[in-house]
């Protein structure tokens, strides 16, 4: 069995072609173009219906979606936001592009948050988002419950979560603000786009102008008449919106997210099952109330050398398939240190530990079971090569 290309998305739907012609030729790519129904007017309405939340606003990327978020929040300047000290680059970025200083807080071995360390520096911020790093969910009632003791205001940065349920609840609905990313290595694939959503008017509206909805361009977000007209001329544009392309890529994949989140699921657990009997590899478990949708791997290497752990990673890419060691990848963005445009970045010895030794391996939810195991072959025999030239 030859191997699969591992960063290969699934075709864009058939059905996408005839409404994506139809855009070409008429020109047609800005949202606020027709006067009702624009592709993204659309999709706004059926993502917010499918996940059961009053409103949504599709943007330019998931980090548009998280800087907007903390912007509509209206909190004060240099305001601190608590994140996961493992998450990618552009969450920190939208904190300081939000006018707002990021603090980390520590990660465990199972990629969730640290609730002790939480715990001990929620009283210092006044905002927090939560990061469900590759889909991993935290203890989201402990977190949840500590925040509404506060009054502090949770936004859940989804990209990775999208069809993830916890107690039966959709990731992203969970806190004030869910945000999620339509980037290609993501379950719907638009090669950029992110969207946000709550149940907050007041919030939404001001996310929308500030999104780029200039002028009385408001007014074709038809369900919110009552609460733009207050925020007129009062808050800066950042004009992020989504075009039409974007919006008619992504409307077609929604039928779709059942389907690819219930194979994710399956090729993630045949994995996990043929990886975890490697004593060297250990995959956490999903926390009880999870329900995940992952399209990728991570686990853990335990008992080995850094040396051995490069090597494993060297034999396993040149036998095909790509691991990333998120600690020991060159510049990696999702490795803390290497955010250094925060100020007084702090470190975080037990999530530096963990990123050490936490292997990432991509596993599109388009893969037979056969491809499956012939990637498993390669990282198993990669191991072996590895701790062996070690022992040797």
């Amino acid at each position: 069995m030859p191997l699969p290309d591992l960063h290969q998305a699934e075709a864009i739907p058939k059905a996408a072609q005839d409404d994506l012609n139809r855009i070409l030729q008429n020109g047609d790519l800005f949202r606020y173009t027709a006067a009702s129904d624009a592709p993204v007017t659309l999709l706004e309405q059926e993502f917010a219906r499918m996940m059961g939340s009053a409103y949504a606003l599709a943007v330019s990327s998931c980090s548009a979606a998280l800087f907007l978020s903390l912007k509509a929040l209206n909190l004060p300047a240099q305001a601190r936001v608590l994140i996961p000290g493992f998450t990618f680059a552009a969450v920190p970025s939208a904190v300081l592009h939000a006018g707002c200083r990021p603090v980390l807080c520590e990660v465990a071995t199972n990629y969730r948050i640290n609730i002790n360390d939480f715990a001990e520096k929620l009283p210092s911020v006044q905002a927090v988002i939560i990061s469900h790093m590759r889909g991993h969910t935290s203890d989201m009632d402990a977190i949840l419950r500590l925040c509404a003791a506060a009054d502090i205001p949770v936004i859940e940065d989804a990209a990775h979560s999208l069809g993830t349920l916890w107690h039966g609840q959709k990731i992203g609905t969970l806190g004030k603000i869910g945000c999620f990313s339509f980037q290609s290595y993501k379950m719907i694939n638009a090669g950029e786009g992110g969207i946000l959503i709550t149940d907050d008017a007041d919030l939404v509206a001001q996310a929308i102008i500030m999104s780029g909805a200039y002028e009385h361009n408001w007014k074709k977000h038809t369900a919110l008449q009552s609460s733009f007209a207050r925020w007129q001329n009062k808050l800066p544009l950042y004009n992020l919106r989504m075009s039409n392309l974007a919006a008619t890529v992504i409307r077609p994949q929604l039928a779709e997210l059942p389907r690819r989140t219930a194979n994710g699921l399956r090729n993630h657990d045949h994995v996990a099952e043929h990886l975890s009997r490697a004593p060297q590899i250990e995959v956490p478990a999903p926390l009880p109330p999870e329900t995940r949708a992952p399209d990728s791997i991570q686990f853990n290497l335990t008992g080995m050398t850094d040396n051995e752990v490069a090597r494993f990673a060297q034999t396993a890419a040149d036998m095909g398939v790509k691991v990333q060691v998120f600690g020991m990848s060159d510049d990696n963005a999702r490795a803390f240190w290497n955010w250094q445009f925060i100020p007084d970045l702090p470190d975080l010895p037990q999530t530096r530990e963990m990123l050490m030794r936490a292997c990432d391996v991509r596993l599109p939810v388009q893969l037979s079971l056969d491809q499956l195991d012939a990637v498993c072959a390669v990282l198993l025999k990669a191991l072996d090569l590895a701790t062996q030239e070690a022992a040797a």
